[in-house]
């Protein structure tokens, strides 16, 4: 049962951070923040379930199809919502984003209606057994295919000139023109990169969570709590912070069964092990690491990229 818990919480943490992750390529490129990313997620899901209502199909095999729709959704909201208000206070592209994903819920919600939706299971709903223990097949495949994603991400920008292009724009965009570089071109592609793992979070989620066409609010408070206790700017902080994040969601309600509870608990251990107090006391994390450490675990006071 421990194990389970474990590998469900390190789903959702996997899953969390690559939203995290493309929350902070755009905060990196650009300054700003797109809060339309959440609604990337929720888009990602929709296009695994409008994918297999026309060629059933396992989630891992939807998933190319998810990451090209997804770059090109991206690609198309840094036209919309960045480049036009780039010049502007930055008060512009807050809004344009915002507006943005209220126009990707709305048209979700016209094409496909407000109820949940689930997507396939990326291998199968079955069970394994490992160590005595019964493991969702599920979890372990989103972890695995989570890693993958991460895994390509870094090799991209670790290993390809088109990496170092990305990175040098989010970097110093001013220099990275001064070089040759059309930064204009790699923010775009930085904005289709991350909704391109978002979207692959919402076809992660998708299966086990649902989606509906209102979930983007909830996802874009994950990602920002998660850069907020990682550090702004920080991949590796972003990271920390989801998993942080889904812990407090799947395995502080689970403490009472993980030090054997369940059979005399009472109300009051109901409440204090509860899933409301478990957001409660993620959010006091949050205050306190705020007052603490304001810049983020690993966040610097200089704020340099990541």
């Amino acid at each position: 049962m421990a194990l389970q818990i474990l590998l469900n919480a390190l789903a959702l943490g996997a899953a969390y951070a690559l939203l995290a992750f493309g929350f902070v390529l755009i905060v990196n490129a650009t300054s700003a923040v797109n809060f339309a990313q959440g609604d990337m997620v929720m888009a990602g899901g929709y296009v695994a379930i409008a994918v297999a209502s026309i060629a059933p199909m396992p989630g891992i095999a939807l998933l190319p199809f998810v990451l090209v729709a997804m770059i090109v959704v991206g690609l198309l909201s840094s036209l919309v919502a960045y480049f036009p208000l780039k010049s502007r206070p930055p008060v512009s592209v807050f809004v344009s984003t915002i507006a943005l994903g209220i126009i990707l819920q709305n048209t979700v919600n016209v094409l496909a209606g407000a109820a949940p939706r689930a997507a396939p299971a990326l291998f199968g709903d079955g069970q394994l057994a490992m160590g005595g223990a019964s493991i969702a097949i599920q979890s372990i495949a989103v972890i695995g295919v989570a890693a993958l994603l991460i895994a390509g991400q870094w090799w991209l920008f670790a290993r390809t000139a088109i990496g170092r292009a990305l990175r040098a724009t989010a970097q110093d965009r001013v220099m990275a023109e001064a070089l040759g570089i059309r930064a204009n071109r790699m923010i775009a592609l930085t904005f289709g990169l991350a909704a391109a793992l978002s979207g692959a979070a919402g076809l992660l989620l998708a299966n086990t969570f649902f989606v509906s066409p209102s979930d983007g609010t909830n996802y874009i408070i994950k990602a920002y709590i998660s850069v907020t206790i990682g550090g702004w700017g920080s991949l590796t902080g972003a990271a920390l912070g989801a998993l942080l994040v889904a812990l407090f969601e799947v395995a502080y309600p689970q403490i009472p069964i993980l030090i054997g509870l369940t059979e005399s608990s009472t109300a009051v251990t109901q409440v204090v092990f509860s899933q409301t107090t478990g957001t409660i006391l993620l959010y006091v994390a949050v205050l306190i690491i705020l007052f603490v450490r304001p810049q983020g675990i690993f966040g610097e006071l200089a704020q340099r990229r990541a």
